[in-house]
């Protein structure tokens, strides 16, 4: 039961809000309306009846007590300007025993029981073949009394008012509720973009707390929040340029020594082995830097997988480009671009041949890298973005790297919102998948 009622509930603080609001209304105007007709409209409407029915009654009995026709004139006349009847004689005929039509009034409803208590005189009612009218036939003794009942004897103002006014009132407490809480989610929804905007990556101008207090003290404390891990970021910015420097410096040094003592298969090892350092020195602080401070800015995702596929292709790699025209997004370029040359490098290096796809799909912007080279147990789809893990356990270069080339391409990813997945390709190898949100 539970499970159906979340089912059906509406999904926006919005509209819950306004359920909240309105669902009391709509059953205090039930329990009125309730409570209304069976009192108010029941007694209302059998006043009414009894009224007419008194009247067709004495108009009746006056009929029959006063015949002539001078006397049936009177009372016509007296009946048209006192009772708003029109009256009619038909001498010498009977009422029709066909059955009365139903009527579309509420009041003649009870005009029957009225007429049975106060007429002993037979009588037919006709309350549909007019649309304002309601015909009565008396049988009186010389013939067929007709009254014509106009539809203003029947009608009731207070109910019609009282629906008026309670359908007005509801719709302006409606309308005034939902302009009311629409500034009240308003502060939440500019909250909810501006921490989506943050954890993409990208700049939040001009936002300041505003609404109600609760939505101020999150908005404040987001604001901390991203002001902390900002100063964190350059922080560690800072502290690993540091470090880089200090690190280049005696490996500069290292090699210019190694250039200077001349050509030996000895001396050519030592320079593979700091190149391998140097090498492995620049993932790891690629590694530890992450995004850095670079900041978001608009740019060409299919411009930047031509560099990417371009670049690879100078070592002479088969790698076949799809990309829409002209996907725009904003991203953090340089941050971006490693990871897509980490993912084509890697294909690149255990694959013949490798295809790039780029478009928009269902609201997100995909990118796929698939080869044909021999692929990764499925086991391992999730392992390999582990940092420094790898299929092949040895550190040699020609065999593989220092296993943060896909660690660093889902971290700067993720960092926009996005995430990788590893699948198997249709090609036969191994497929990687990029999904970022627009």
């Amino acid at each position: 039961m539970w499970r159906f009622v979340k089912r059906v509930l509406p999904k926006t603080l919005l509209a819950r809000s306004l359920l909240i609001i309105v669902m009391p209304l709509i059953i205090i105007q039930v329990v009125m309306a309730f409570v209304f007709y069976d009192a108010h409209w029941y007694r209302a409407n059998t006043r009414i009846a009894k009224a007419i029915a008194g009247d067709v009654a004495l108009i009746a009995q006056q009929f029959a007590d006063y015949p002539g026709d001078a006397n049936q004139a009177w009372m016509m006349t007296q009946a048209q300007e006192r009772m708003e009847f029109q009256v009619l004689y038909r001498a010498g005929e009977t009422i029709s025993d066909e059955p009365a039509f139903v009527s579309k009034w509420t009041a003649p409803f009870f005009l029957t029981a009225s007429l049975d208590e106060l007429l002993p005189s037979p009588y037919r009612i006709d309350g549909q073949r007019y649309p304002r009218e309601v015909f009565i036939d008396v049988q009186v003794p010389a013939g067929v009394l007709r009254v014509v009942v106009p539809e203003s004897r029947f009608a009731t103002s207070n109910t019609y008012l009282f629906v008026l006014w309670m359908a007005t009132t509801s719709l302006i407490l409606f309308l005034v509720a939902t302009v009311f809480m629409g500034t009240q989610t308003r502060p939440i929804r500019r909250l909810a973009r501006a921490a989506d905007a943050f954890g993409k990556g990208r700049e939040v101008p001009g936002f300041t707390p505003s609404g109600a207090t609760e939505v101020r003290q999150a908005a404040a404390a987001f604001l901390t929040m991203q002001e902390r891990i900002q100063r964190q970021m350059s922080q560690r910015v800072e502290m690993l340029a540091g470090v880089s420097h200090d690190l280049r410096t005696p490996l500069t040094r290292l090699k210019l020594q190694l250039a200077m003592l001349g050509d030996s298969a000895e001396i050519e090892d030592l320079k593979s082995d700091l190149a391998e350092m140097e090498t492995m020195l620049e993932g790891y602080l690629a590694f530890a830097r992450g995004e850095g401070a670079e900041v978001a800015e608009e740019t060409d995702l299919s411009a930047m997988l031509g560099e990417v596929v371009n670049g690879a292709r100078r070592d002479g790699s088969t790698i076949d480009l799809v990309a829409d025209d002209h996907i725009m997004l904003p991203v953090r370029p340089v941050s971006l671009k490693r990871s897509l040359t980490n993912l084509v490098t890697n294909a690149r290096h255990h694959a013949q041949n490798v295809r790039v796809e780029a478009g928009r799909r269902n609201g997100a912007i995909r990118i796929t890298v698939d080869d044909d080279g021999p692929g990764i147990p499925e086991a391992e789809y999730e392992g390999v973005f582990k940092p420094f893990y790898r299929l092949e356990p040895s550190r040699n270069r020609e065999t593989g790297g220092t296993g943060l080339g896909l660690t660093i391409a889902r971290d700067v990813v993720r960092g926009h919102g996005g995430d990788i997945t590893l699948a198997r390709s249709p090609m036969g190898g191994l497929r990687a998948r990029i999904t970022l949100p627009l």
